[in-house]
C-alpha cells in the first residue's frame, strides 16, 4: 500500500528530546516500512526515517531560533506540498494540529485518515468539525473520543513503542529507588502534585522534564520553589538515550494529571523498563494502566502516598510483559495497516475496535 504520512513541523521526527507525538510516527512509519508498504514522510529534513522522506522545512519550528518564523506559513505550506503529491498515495495519514487540513482535502476526504494526538474539549473544535463531518479519524484512546463524539471515528489504536528500545534493569534495588516525574512541567501534568506526593512518601522524586514557552510563569512561581535539590531534584529536559536508566531505575513514575489526557505515552515508556506507575484516574489511564499490576490509579495525594507504600508488591517483570502484549510498535502498525486497508478499499472501517489488551 502506498501511504503518506504528514507530521507536525514542530519537532524532529523523531524528536531530540520532548515530543510524543513524532516519536510515535517515527515508530509506525519505520515499522510500516518493515512490513512492506511504499511509504512517505513529510517533516523537516533532519527526520530520520527508513521512509522516503519529503522535507518542507529545514528545521523543525521549536529548534529554530529565528524570532520571525511563521508557524502557520509553514504548515499551510506543507499543505499543499502533500496536495501536489496526493495523486501518488493509496492513503493519506495526517497528525497535524486537529482539522488543519481539511479544507485542502474536502475534495478528497476518503483518501486521508487523521490521528489527532491532543485533547479535543477547546471550545470551537465540535463546530469546526460539523463544517467537515466525513474526514475520518481514529482515536489513540477511546476516551480520547468523548470530547467529540459526532466526529467520523473509524477505530482506536492504542500507541506502541519498539520492543528492544528500553529494557529493564538487570536487577533493581526497591530501598535504593526513587520516584521518577517525565514529560512536560505545566499546570496540567501537575509537578507540584507529585512534588507533594513525594514529600508524604518521604522519597526523593527526580523530576526530567521540559519547560515550555508557555509554562515558564508556572515553573517560576509553583514548582521551582518547591525544588530543594537534595528530597526534590530537576534534572533537565532528557534525551531518548537516557531515558531507560532514569525509568529503569525508579521505584515509580509519578502521573498525577489534571487534564483529559488522550494516552500518556510517558506511561508505557516506564512499563518498557518494567517500571510501576502511579496515575491520576484522569483521561485515558483506565484504559493503559491495568491497575494493581502495571501500577495504581489514584484519586487523591493521600491515595498515591499509600500506593508508594505498596509498590513492593508489584512484579517488574509482570509490568514488562504486559508492556509486550499489549504496546507494541507491530502491534500499533498492524492495527493502523487493518484500518487503512479497509479505507482503501472503500470499505468503511468503523465501528471497529482496533486496540488490543
Amino acid at each position: 500500500m502506498r501511504i503518506a504520512h504528514i507530521a507536525p513541523l514542530y519537532e524532529s521526527v523523531p524528536p531530540k528530546l520532548y515530543g510524543g507525538t513524532e516519536r510515535i510516527i517515527h515508530y509506525l512509519v519505520d515499522e510500516l516500512v518493515g512490513m512492506g508498504h511504499d511509504v512517505t514522510l513529510f517533516s523537516s529534513a533532519d527526520a530520520d526515517t527508513k521512509a522516503r522522506l519529503v522535507s518542507v522545512r529545514d528545521q523543525p519550528l521549536r529548534l529554530d531560533p529565528d524570532p520571525l518564523k511563521s508557524d502557520i506559513a509553514a504548515q499551510f505550506s506543507m499543505l499543499d506540498e502533500v496536495r501536489r503529491h496526493a495523486g501518488e498515495f493509496d492513503i493519506m495519514h495526517f497528525h497535524l494540529s486537529h482539522f488543519m487540513h481539511f479544507p485542502f482535502f474536502e475534495h478528497m476526504p476518503e483518501r486521508t485518515v487523521t490521528t489527532p494526538h491532543g485533547r479535543l474539549d477547546y471550545r470551537d473544535l465540535a463546530g469546526a468539525y460539523r463544517r467537515w463531518p466525513t474526514f475520518p479519524m481514529i482515536s489513540i484512546s477511546h476516551n480520547q473520543r468523548r470530547q467529540l463524539q459526532e466526529a467520523n471515528w473509524v477505530g482506536t489504536v492504542h500507541h506502541g513503542m519498539p520492543p528492544n528500545l528500553y529494557r529493564p534493569p538487570a536487577s533493581f534495588a526497591p530501598n535504593a529507588g526513587y520516584l521518577a516525574f517525565l514529560g512536560r512541567l505545566s499546570r496540567d501534568k501537575r509537578p507540584d502534585r507529585a512534588i507533594e506526593i513525594a514529600i508524604k512518601s518521604g522519597m526523593k522524586l527526580k523530576i526530567a522534564a521540559k519547560v515550555g514557552r508557555d509554562d515558564r510563569e508556572y515553573f517560576a512561581e509553583i514548582v521551582k520553589p518547591l525544588i530543594d535539590g537534595t528530597q526534590v531534584e530537576y534534572v533537565g529536559e532528557i534525551g531518548e538515550d537516557a531515558k531507560e536508566a532514569f525509568l529503569g531505575n525508579a521505584a515509580a513514575l509519578l502521573f498525577p494529571i489534571d487534564w483529559p489526557e488522550p494516552f500518556g505515552l510517558v506511561v508505557i515508556e516506564a512499563m518498557a523498563c518494567g517500571t510501576p506507575v502511579i496515575v491520576w484516574n484522569a483521561g485515558a489511564m483506565s484504559e493503559i494502566v491495568d491497575d494493581g499490576t502495571t501500577g495504581f490509579i489514584v484519586d487523591s495525594v493521600d491515595a498515591a502516598v499509600s500506593a508508594v507504600a505498596r509498590l513492593d508488591g508489584l512484579d517488574r517483570h509482570a509490568i514488562r510483559a504486559t508492556f509486550e502484549r499489549r504496546f507494541s510498535a507491530s502491534r500499533m502498525a498492524r492495527d493502523y495497516a487493518d484500518i487503512y486497508a479497509r479505507l482503501a478499499g472503500g470499505k468503511p472501517a468503523a465501528p471497529v475496535n482496533a486496540v488490543h489488551g
